[in-house]
């Protein structure tokens, strides 16, 4: 897939001040998203993780800098609506997303919105249903559903705007682990697919699912790479003021003595196969 405008999210000297701080909470950011990969970003609390997810599309306008999401300037009040369809946002907390009675209602509010013709319609809230696995609820309340299954119905409503990138702003840090798996799985689908996603996150385990990890510190970017250049070192990820994988700190034991895995490991079975190698 060649890239361009329509294809990434570029962020250009990014900062972003709110009323009243006295500090910024994004300073100097530069990144580059594009479509079909998996993108991490962690953070100590206050680091500025969720202001830049709102910054992707539009919910927040730069102090300084720019934000072009495929291809429309976030400052462009003219682009918001480009940018809302093709820049979707999945919060931490389900309820607060909810608006239909049902849940097929819930999945068609957005593409309502857009004033799309009742065919159409139908057939993005199947599909999207089908994604996230919940066509055998359409019918249901989405309150009355479990958190898991509420956030699958937050990220179905998200997909029916057919999004080129899907923003996560900690959508799995309420939801217990086979949930959370089941989120993250479903990430993976939607990127082989072609879909950019951009999760926030701070659990390290999901970040090292992703193709590339953005460490923010204080508003700005100190660390970006492969999940196995910037979270195999348990020394560096307490310096970021993350808690390290155990999985790494078990490799750094073996290393003290003479017994180093032969590459980087993030997950246990990554371990055991070095061992039984």
């Amino acid at each position: 897939m060649g890239v361009d405008g329509g294809d990434q999210v570029l962020v250009e000297e990014l900062s972003f001040i709110y009323p009243g701080a006295d500090r910024e909470a994004l300073s100097g950011v530069n990144l580059l998203f594009e479509r079909g990969r998996f993108y991490s970003i962690l953070g100590r609390n206050g680091s500025g993780k969720s202001t830049l997810a709102r910054c992707l599309n539009a919910l927040l306008a730069p102090s300084a800098g720019r934000v072009t999401s495929c291809g429309h300037d976030t400052r462009d009040p003219y682009g918001s609506l480009e940018i809302k369809k093709s820049i979707a946002m999945v919060f931490q907390d389900p309820d607060t997303q909810m608006v239909g009675t049902s849940v097929e209602e819930e999945v068609a509010f957005g593409p309502e919105n857009l004033g799309l013709p009742a065919d159409v319609i139908r057939e993005r809230v199947d599909r999207s249903l089908d994604l996230t696995g919940l066509p055998d609820l359409s019918g249901r309340q989405p309150l009355r559903l479990s958190e898991g299954q509420k956030q699958l119905v937050a990220i179905a409503g998200a997909l029916a705007m057919e999004p080129a990138f899907l923003v996560s702003d900690e959508s799995t840090s309420m939801l217990d682990t086979i949930a959370r798996q089941r989120i993250l799985e479903l990430f993976l689908s939607l990127k082989d697919k072609g879909m950019g996603i951009i999760h926030v996150t701070h659990f390290l385990e999901e970040a090292a699912m992703a193709d590339r990890v953005i460490v923010l510190d204080n508003g700005r970017v100190r660390a970006e790479g492969a999940p196995s250049d910037i979270l195999y070192d348990p020394v560096s990820v307490r310096d970021m003021g993350l808690d390290p994988l155990p999985v790494t700190s078990v490799a750094r034991e073996m290393s003290a003595i003479g017994h180093p895995p032969d590459r980087p490991v993030l997950t246990v079975e990554e371990l055991l196969s070095c061992i039984r190698a």
